[in-house]
């Protein structure tokens, strides 16, 4: 379930997935390029925060994250990004210029990239509310992906989930992403 004991829920929705990213914009260049990565990728603020100049895939236009929740280190996935977000990043950081690659992107604590999404948040008039957090842009990702019809294998792979029950919560969302889940079964009755 993607609600939390009071049933409050725990997911951003579209609209306030927007909001985000557009409030993002508007703030440093690093800031931004985090958030982006974070709306754009689903990854943890951890794995985003992990991230060097050569795990980012060009040609392929994917990222490649550490599953940092995994027993064991070594553990990658490669998640497809829009030239959006590799656009900001080669404008922010200069992932295209030669030079050191295992650089961090980000060289923040998780507290200070935590902060940093909160405060975009904020400007961004998201309520405050369980899913006004990191976690929350995480299941927003999840709910986009389902309402927008990529099956469930191929994002458990992307959020680095260990099994596909986990990711299965993403196709319990209420409201208007419901809606839009199930009127794409009625397109080809």
């Amino acid at each position: 379930m993607i609600n939390d004991c009071n049933g409050k829920r725990l997911y951003l929705t579209s609209s306030e997935r927007q909001a985000f990213l557009k409030a993002a914009i508007k703030r440093p260049g690093t800031i931004r390029s985090f958030c982006e990565t974070l709306h754009f990728t689903g990854c943890r603020i951890s794995e985003a925060l992990n991230l060097t100049v050569d795990r980012i895939d060009l040609e392929n236009e994917t990222i490649i994250f550490e599953t940092l929740k995994k027993r064991r280190s070594g553990v990658f996935r490669a998640v497809p990004v829009p030239s959006q977000l590799l656009n900001t990043l080669e404008l922010v950081h200069q992932i295209r210029r030669p030079g050191k690659l295992d650089r961090r992107l980000w060289p923040w604590s998780r507290a200070t990239g935590w902060r940093y999404v909160k405060s975009v948040m904020t400007d961004a008039g998201i309520a405050s509310g369980p899913q006004s957090s990191p976690k929350g842009l995480r299941h927003g990702y999840g709910v986009n992906a389902i309402s927008s019809g990529v099956p469930l294998n191929m994002l458990s792979k992307w959020m680095g989930h260990s099994a596909i029950e986990i990711t299965s919560i993403y196709a319990n969302a209420v409201g208007s992403e419901q809606k839009q889940i199930s009127e794409r079964m009625w397109i080809n009755p």
